[in-house]
């Protein structure tokens, strides 16, 4: 824990944690090849990536509702249009593949071993759905026999943050929010799952960070990289 982390989680709880996929698991700039074919520059990932994380919200707020990988493969368009480049059905048709095939994140495996070993009870909640053969980002990353469920938002049809993302989980396990840890690389996420009743870990990856504002509630724990949160959550656990 830092300067940057709310008061630590009470020593034994929680016992499930609840694990973001998509920059918290996963590797999302295992894309930027694609970005810098179509753009000229492989920057254009991370602008597409916060558009898929606000018009995910936004339709949420808005009461409606599309999956997560549809939705990104017309942002790549949309992003055509301002950029003033042609997006090809090839290039949606790839943007479609790799969303299904990231990698994981190098310092995952050993955190998630680390986990497990020492009891914790892994989940996930992740804006992804499944593909048409019933298959998960996991899978195709090779982690989904680290976890015991994994769980889409495409259940409710609402993006994190929304609450019933996070109900989804706890009604489901049938177990009390404040039994549930959630693990994201996403400020916004562990905001979302807190106000829930959950308490919260940030994985800082390249390019988020804590956000300092005092009324806003800040995460339990905070590390750089999976190993380093495991660490902490074991110690609060003993």
């Amino acid at each position: 824990m830092n300067d940057d982390a709310a008061p630590a989680i009470a020593a034994g709880e929680p016992s499930i944690l609840v694990f973001d996929v998509n920059e918290t698991l996963i590797d999302f700039e295992s894309m930027n090849p694609l970005f810098q074919r179509v753009f000229g520059d492989a920057r254009v990932m991370r602008e597409w990536l916060g558009h898929l994380f606000l018009y995910s919200m936004a339709i949420t707020a808005a009461g409606l509702y599309e999956q997560f990988f549809t939705l990104g493969q017309g942002l790549l368009r949309m992003l055509g249009d301002i950029h003033g480049v042609t997006v090809t059905d090839a290039d949606i048709e790839q943007i479609r593949r790799a969303m299904l095939a990231m990698p994981p994140h190098p310092d995952v495996e050993a955190g998630l071993t680390r986990l497990a070993d020492a009891g914790f009870r892994l989940v996930t909640l992740t804006n992804s759905p499944f593909d048409a053969d019933g298959r998960s980002p996991l899978e195709h990353a090779g982690l989904a026999h680290h976890f015991e469920r994994q769980f889409s938002v495409d259940t409710v049809r609402a993006f994190k943050p929304a609450p019933r993302a996070y109900h989804l989980v706890t009604q489901s396990l049938r177990v009390p929010p404040a039994s549930c840890f959630l693990v994201a690389a996403h400020l916004w996420d562990t905001m979302g799952a807190q106000s829930c009743g959950y308490t919260a870990g940030l994985i800082t990856r390249p390019g988020h960070a804590p956000l300092p504002v005092e009324s806003l509630p800040r995460p339990n724990l905070v590390a750089p990289d999976l190993p380093g949160l495991a660490d902490q959550l074991i110690r609060f656990r003993r």
